[in-house]
């Protein structure tokens, strides 16, 4: 498919290609929708084995970025930026200040952040060229690393998915298999140890993994062995695309709440996950508490405040389940429609 078809598909508004030789700088803009507001969206640098890769994964992300901050209520759009390098090795100043001005010569139409495999520092040399960048050091008034919000509000919309499986919404005696134990999956197991539930976990990184067995008595397992592994839920929080046809057979959870983004290979998988009885917390509305807690950097920001909105996302999650049921309708379904009923109501506003 080409660009323009891809971009007229789901109606991309812009997509700018990044390049500085000098630093080595190859990056992707996707600015998907800004009917709510500016888009918000963060920077994330990976490896990818093709630049068609790199470009379908950011348009993807984009696209998420404006249904999970229209479903979390915020007045911001949807972008996202990809890095194409190994984040290890490839990483330097220059490639990070280069970045800077492309995201200031946008004038405000995108703000950008962290993501997987960037960092507040990283986000620091790229504010030195644009304003247009959240998440910076709390030092700086800004909200910092946003796992620690990232996985407080996976962890109360597992609680509402919780409810909604098993009902009750305790997590205490159930076993959680947490795939991805980084920042946010670290945060999380945190959350999960101290309500008393058991924890499986499987990442690529053995310092992570013994972290988490240590402070929090994880089992380890291997990385292809978490899919079908022994637990209540299912928590992916590494890349999307985790639950598809190879995957899902193996499932034994009930559940699948985690923070990873499109975490469903395509729509279909929704459905497959349902015709196996497992309930989904639809990604981009169980993971959004990074994003809302940037968004509390508008007009000065408040950890205590920022914390009580990201708490929200249980009760945007029990409105999923309850349009779903309702409608009769899948729960990724039912978010959609959430957040496209939000993207109506702005657009009839801004007609009037």
């Amino acid at each position: 498919m080409r660009l323009f078809e891809m971009m007229e598909k789901d109606d991309y508004e812009q997509v700018v290609f990044c390049q500085d030789k000098a630093s080595g700088l190859k990056a992707i803009i996707a600015i998907h929708d800004t009917t709510l507001g500016p888009a918000l969206g963060g920077t994330r640098m990976w490896n990818y084995a093709s630049e068609e890769e790199a470009l379908t994964d950011v348009l993807r992300l984009a696209r998420g970025m404006t249904y999970k901050n229209a479903a979390a209520g915020l007045a911001l759009g949807g972008g996202k930026t990809v890095i194409i390098g190994d984040s290890k090795t490839a990483k330097n100043e220059a490639m990070f200040r280069a970045f800077g001005r492309y995201v200031q010569g946008l004038a405000g139409r995108y703000i950008t952040a962290e993501d997987v495999g960037t960092c507040v520092e990283d986000m620091e040399i790229v504010s030195e060229h644009t304003q247009y960048v959240a998440g910076l050091a709390k030092s700086r008034g800004s909200s910092g690393d946003p796992s620690p919000a990232t996985a407080y509000g996976v962890y109360v919309g597992m609680k509402a998915a919780a409810r909604e499986a098993f009902g009750a919404d305790s997590l205490a005696g159930l076993t959680v298999a947490v795939q991805g134990v980084g920042h946010v999956g670290y945060y999380l197991c945190k959350h999960l140890h101290q309500e008393g539930a058991r924890i499986v976990a499987a990442d690529l990184n053995r310092e992570a993994l013994a972290q988490v067995e240590a402070e929090f008595g994880a089992a380890i397992i291997s990385p292809d062995a978490i899919y079908g592994a022994a637990c209540d839920i299912y928590a992916p929080c590494a890349l999307g695309a985790t639950l598809n046809d190879a995957t899902i057979p193996a499932l034994k959870a009930k559940v699948v709440a985690g923070a990873a983004n499109n975490q469903l290979k395509e729509p279909r998988h929704g459905l497959a996950l349902a015709e196996r009885g497992i309930l989904y917390a639809p990604d981009y509305v169980i993971n959004a508490g990074g994003v809302i807690n940037i968004a509390n950097e508008q007009g000065g920001y408040d950890e205590e405040r920022a914390f009580r909105q990201v708490a929200n996302i249980r009760h945007n999650l029990e409105e999923v389940f309850r349009i779903a049921a309702a409608e009769k309708m899948l729960p990724h379904e039912a978010a959609d429609r959430l957040a496209e009923n939000r993207l109506a109501d702005a657009k009839a506003a801004a007609a009037k």
